[in-house]
């Protein structure tokens, strides 16, 4: 329930910073593409569609995403997001087959670092 809770925030939060942060915004570029989340089992899953420089989720499977992230279960893939150190959860569950890519990993890349734009901003004191 975590995970999917978290992928759902997570779809928010893109949804958010493609309408408010043109910086976020450039990173999209002309891009024209869907991707997913999801579990190994598919039991948990969300896509997120990228056009116009905008970003949209939806609950569920995509037909044909450009790329896929599959973890192991919710729980691997919850505690995986949650990360202090994303990167490196991140190459270790692929290097022991816990988090599976599907389709074109240079847009796995690109994902990733649209995600430095999606950190709370610090409240000034």
């Amino acid at each position: 329930m975590k995970f999917r809770f978290l992928l759902w925030v997570l779809g928010l939060m893109m949804a958010k910073a493609s309408r408010n942060n043109p910086a976020f915004q450039q990173q999209l570029g002309d891009k024209d593409l869907a991707f997913q989340l999801q579990t190994l089992d598919g039991k948990v899953a969300r896509h997120f569609i990228v056009k116009n420089q905008r970003i949209t989720s939806h609950s569920g499977v995509h037909p044909e995403p450009a790329f896929a992230i599959a973890f192991k279960d919710a729980a691997y893939g919850f505690a995986t997001m949650q990360a202090k150190n994303k990167q490196l959860a991140f190459m270790t569950g692929i290097q022991d087959k816990s988090i599976q890519i599907k389709g074109n990993p240079a847009l796995v890349m690109w994902f990733q670092g649209l995600t430095k734009y999606l950190k709370p901003k610090k409240k000034k004191a």
